[in-house]
């Protein structure tokens, strides 16, 4: 089958085409990865390429409790570790760069950290905290300093990680985070460069891809992106989303970046029925490696999005509950299914014990 074929992404080769997608788990303490993360990443390095957990650059960016982050040494240090445990598997790893923006409460953020946004749009409705559901704070509106500050974070934060051994990272640019709340008219109500039209709303993102290329190296950096998504109370249809999406595609072409990571969330969130075929649209304008999935449990199902002319197909939340998911897609073995009340708790237990 397809899906289990080698292939390449730049000059990565990967031993399948199979992608673990970015599954927050809240198991960093104080923010800092750890032996059961490295456990957790090594068990399920059957998959060709693996896609970290949402990772914070800023402390600005921490909204989830026990996220990891990637703006301190011991950080840094606990993801070499976790690197290297990926890598004896001969798998690799882009980390996921999630600035949560306005998706926070105070009390969930490191000390001296500020909830920040493109525009002071409340978030209604409560965040889980280790304290108990907290309603979401109100967002600061960005200056230009610190809109510079939250992009060179980016920055700080691939070099770091790709100098700790990571093969790249992805920018998340989806769900409702700081990039995708500039990129979304709801959440951003800017009235200068970086709010407005499309391209306008496009510029923060962009910027922020731009700068790590330049930093990194192109082929070291990924993108992720939930057209049409409602996820963390964003509109879903709004008027120009389709030459957003095509503008954006094609800028990232020009930066020559390993891939764009689509996520289809029309199910999960509700998200209204696409108006276009927003996936083909990305893929014929970007022209590089284009990650699609969703609800993926078998292979046949992974083969048939490859048929359409994709190229790598992720795989989340099977690979919580059966870390030798790529062996039983082979054999077609029934997969198990996860403690959800222990996919977010702190300790080793729904985490690093399924077989």
């Amino acid at each position: 089958m397809k899906v289990f074929e080698k292939t390449k992404l730049g000059k990565l080769e990967l031993k399948n085409k199979i992608v673990m997608a970015p599954m927050t788990r809240s198991r960093a303490i104080n923010n800092i990865p750890n032996d059961i993360m490295k456990t957790y990443y090594s068990q399920r390095s059957g998959a060709g390429l693996i896609i970290t957990e949402g990772t914070s650059p800023s402390i600005n960016g921490s909204g989830y409790p026990r996220i990891p982050g990637a703006f301190n040494n011991a950080q840094i240090k606990g993801w070499k570790a976790v690197f290297e445990g990926i890598h004896e598997n001969n798998s690799k790893v882009f980390v996921q760069l999630m600035h949560t923006g306005r998706v926070t409460a105070q009390i969930n953020l490191p000390e001296g950290g500020k909830v920040l946004a493109p525009s002071a749009v409340f978030l209604e409705g409560e965040i889980y905290s280790d304290e108990g559901m907290k309603p979401h704070s109100i967002p600061k509106e960005m200056t230009l300093e610190e809109i510079e500050i939250a992009q060179n974070e980016f920055v700080e934060a691939s070099k770091q990680l790709v100098e700790a051994g990571a093969d790249g990272i992805e920018l998340h640019s989806a769900n409702g985070y700081l990039l995708n709340q500039f990129l979304n008219p709801k959440t951003n109500l800017r009235t200068d460069n970086y709010g407005g039209d499309f391209k306008n709303r496009a510029r923060f993102v962009l910027e922020t891809a731009k700068k790590a290329a330049e930093a990194i190296g192109g082929d070291k950096i990924g993108i992720r992106f939930s057209p049409y998504s409602v996820f963390n109370d964003l509109q879903g249809d709004y008027e120009d989303v389709v030459p957003m999406f095509t503008y954006l595609a094609a800028e990232l072409a020009k930066l020559n970046i390993a891939y764009i990571h689509i996520v289809d969330q029309r199910v999960a969130f509700d998200a209204p029925e696409f108006t276009t075929d927003i996936k083909k649209t990305i893929k014929e304008t970007f022209g590089g490696t284009i990650i699609v999935g969703g609800d993926v449990h078998k292979a046949a199902q992974a083969d048939a999005l490859l048929e359409q002319g994709y190229d790598l197909v992720y795989i989340g939340r099977p690979f919580i509950a059966n870390p030798n998911l790529v062996e039983k897609l082979k054999t077609n073995e029934p997969l198990a299914q996860p403690d959800s009340e222990k996919i977010y708790t702190a300790g080793a237990a729904g985490y690093i014990d399924y077989v």
